[in-house]
């Protein structure tokens, strides 16, 4: 006997739901709830295995899901006909595998059954929903559009003491949106710094607006509303306007976002400098400060380490190294050594001997110390490269190429 909890809001189909479960030998209503706070609170006493609710039903999201799977009640979502394509996608974005479609509502009590009585997804037999309730899982970012030829994502980190992370990681965006559709993202924890030095001064954030998009299951659909774009080919996802709003976005949010982006192009993602987990940050689903670093570490398919050339920048990049091959494992480790001047008395050949001996590297480069382009860029608001061609834009160039290596242009 599976006991079941309803949620319609009121929609039409309520009724003929709760006949068909009233019909079948296997299922009883414990409790037709007013909305998903009530459902929550409900499902809290453990008594249901089961709610059947409207995936248009007002609080519904990937948090509400969660908690709901957390008493051991396993949702079954019904679906307008007209949404018998897209609903199951959207669905699974939040974590319900089973749907019914309201031409299908005969099979409900089938649908609910084996979603009470096991995580494996159901499927509702009959109605123009087939497949409806099937494992949706994370949509295919590059269903609807998107170039044929899938981009990589590039994330881009440093050790503390601001070696320059941002302004590598934007300089690399700009020269890849001249060889094809590029996104960049400002993924720091501490705060977002791109926007401001591209000179987006949008009050709401790309990072904060596509998390509450994925909390709805509606970030696929929605991901250009999230990116600003600074021409045909090169976009930004700006980051967090306060460093203590780091909070909001949850756990797999920039995941999704950097999968979606290598469905559209490249991704360089620009992030924050400190690897280290955080052993609270599961407590109440409050994500790891750290979590969108090691997030994007985790997604990328190269990344690009960025040092200061002096004593101290190069300490910090050397104990740095070796805490980053631990988590990326084999993915590639592109190093730059950012700001190298001739006054610090080593070549270049010296500086290479120090960092190699650290861990494998796929290439290091060196980026010279270029104050003037750099200003001029920031107060300008623009990329190096709409500054004028300078030896730092031919360095990062190489740069670029370097770490694309053998990866078609598209």
């Amino acid at each position: 006997m599976i006991v079941v909890l309803v949620v319609a809001s009121g929609a039409d189909w309520e009724s003929q739901a709760l006949a068909v479960l009233a019909a079948h030998p296997s299922t009883v209503v414990l409790k037709r709830c007013v909305d998903v706070d009530d459902l929550l609170a409900a499902a809290s006493s453990g008594q249901a295995q089961a709610a059947v609710l409207g995936l248009e039903s007002r609080g519904l999201d990937a948090d509400a899901v969660a908690r709901l799977v957390g008493h051991g009640v396993h949702p079954v979502a019904v679906v307008a006909d007209d949404q018998a394509e897209s609903g199951p996608a959207r669905a699974g974005r939040i974590g319900i595998r089973a749907v019914v479609p309201v031409s299908g509502l005969a099979g409900l009590a089938d649908a609910v059954l084996a979603a009470g009585l096991g995580p494996r997804p159901t499927t509702a037999p009959g109605g123009p929903g087939r497949g409806a309730g099937a494992d949706a899982g994370p949509a295919d970012p590059g269903a609807a559009a998107g170039p044929a030829r899938a981009g990589r994502v590039v994330a881009v980190w440093g050790p503390a003491g601001a070696p320059g992370r941002s302004t590598v990681a934007c300089a690399m965006a700009a020269e890849l949106g001249r060889r094809g559709r590029t996104i960049l993202v400002d993924a720091d924890p501490y705060g977002g710094s791109l926007g401001q030095q591209l000179g987006v001064m949008d009050e709401v954030s790309g990072l904060l607006a596509a998390a509450r998009l994925a909390t709805a299951g509606q970030l696929d659909e929605r991901f250009a509303t999230v990116q600003r774009g600074l021409d045909s080919r090169l976009s930004v996802i700006t980051g967090l306007p306060r460093p203590d709003r780091w909070s909001e976005v949850r756990s797999g949010t920039i995941e999704h976002v950097l999968e979606l982006g290598r469905a559209h192009g490249d991704v360089v993602v620009d992030t924050g400098f400190s690897l280290e987990g955080d052993p609270t940050g599961d407590l109440g689903g409050r994500p790891g400060r750290n979590q969108l670093t090691r997030g994007a570490l985790e997604v990328a398919d190269e990344v690009v380490v960025v040092g200061a050339a002096d004593p101290v920048g190069l300490s910090r990049l050397a104990r740095g190294l070796v805490d980053l091959r631990d988590l990326v494992g084999p993915v590639p480790v592109h190093v730059v050594v950012n700001r190298m001047r001739p006054t610090l008395g080593w070549s270049e050949k010296e500086v290479a001997g120090m960092v190699g001996g650290f861990t494998r590297l796929a290439s290091l480069h060196f980026l010279p110390d270029d104050r003037a382009t750099v200003d001029r860029a920031l107060v300008a608001g623009r990329t190096l490269l709409e500054s004028g061609e300078s030896a730092l834009t031919k360095a990062v160039a190489g740069l670029v190429a370097g770490v694309m290596a053998g990866v078609e242009v598209g």
